[in-house]
């Protein structure tokens, strides 16, 4: 099954809704950085969340979400669009630990929870919107649903997971969405909050088979819902040999020059996916000449 998410709205147009298996999607970032399982839950987790956020902005806006929680998997920076697309990584890919006391990866004490789960939407406009909190418990669903609490003053909840092969491949990840719409009733936060906490962890749903459709079924299994949009996902970075040139270029002449006689040319590694653009010396004389 191809990775997409679903958008809906729920209880009488009460709840708007996102739904996304993103299992290959994570597969993907997990092969680029050779990620261990830990690390590989929490860059998941996040790339999820990301997607599914994106999901809500108009067409052709972006956000990046960093996470820096003081915990050994350093930052975690994730990149999403409308279009369905989402980029990843974390300092240190080569975390893991046994399982916490819930029979979980301990993505909590791979993450920290001594600093900030910040976001920062590009819509477009002449400044960028950012928001920023604290986190509250490093297993990240909690502290995305905090961030739209405490950030954009909309309750909500976020459910992510990943699960993890022994062989380090990703086995299923996805997530949900929930956001109360203006004029919502505490009766059917309430109704909500009961549903979620009788349904299975959203990892298992998918590692059993279930399409962000039948994870809709999961969430209101009275159908109460309509579904509005359908969208492919994946990975996908924007990075190139063009972009980093121009930030080769913009060096001080010195230190040109001394790629040029030392190194005898550059290379350079996107963070996001792991691709090196090499640069030869005459591309770099050619840069000192512009």
């Amino acid at each position: 099954m191809s990775d997409y998410l679903i958008k809906a709205i729920a209880m009488g147009e009460r709840l708007r809704v996102v739904t996304a298996v993103t299992t290959g999607t994570v597969s993907e970032a997990q092969r680029r950085h050779g990620t261990w399982p830990t690390a590989s839950a929490a860059l998941g987790r996040t790339m999820t969340a990301s997607i599914m956020m994106g999901a809500l902005l108009k067409e052709n806006q972006k956000l990046t979400v960093t996470i820096e929680g003081g915990g050994p998997i350093g930052v975690i920076v994730a990149d999403a669009d409308t279009n369905g697309y989402v980029r990843g990584y974390v300092t240190n890919p080569n975390v893991h630990f046994d399982l916490n006391r819930y029979g979980k990866l301990d993505v909590a004490r791979a993450v920290g929870t001594d600093g900030f789960l910040s976001v920062v939407k590009d819509l477009g406009m002449r400044e960028n919107f950012t928001g920023r909190v604290p986190l509250i418990s490093g297993e990240l669903g909690d502290d995305f649903t905090y961030y739209f609490a405490r950030s954009e003053q909309i309750p909500s909840a976020v459910g992510v997971g990943v699960l993890v092969n022994p062989n380090r491949s990703i086995k299923a990840a996805g997530g949900f969405l929930i956001q109360v719409l203006p004029g919502t009733d505490e009766g059917t936060i309430e109704e909500v909050e009961k549903r979620l906490n009788q349904i299975p962890p959203i990892s298992r749903l998918i590692d059993a088979g279930r399409s962000p459709e039948e994870l809709l079924d999961d969430l209101f299994p009275n159908e109460d819902y309509k579904m509005l949009e359908k969208k492919p996902v994946r990975f996908r970075c924007t990075c190139s040999k063009k972009r980093f040139g121009e930030s080769i270029s913009g060096l001080p002449v010195s230190e040109l020059k001394t790629m040029i006689a030392e190194d005898h040319g550059a290379d350079a590694t996107c963070r996001f996916c792991g691709s090196t653009y090499h640069f030869s010396e005459e591309e770099l004389r050619d840069m000192l000449i512009k």
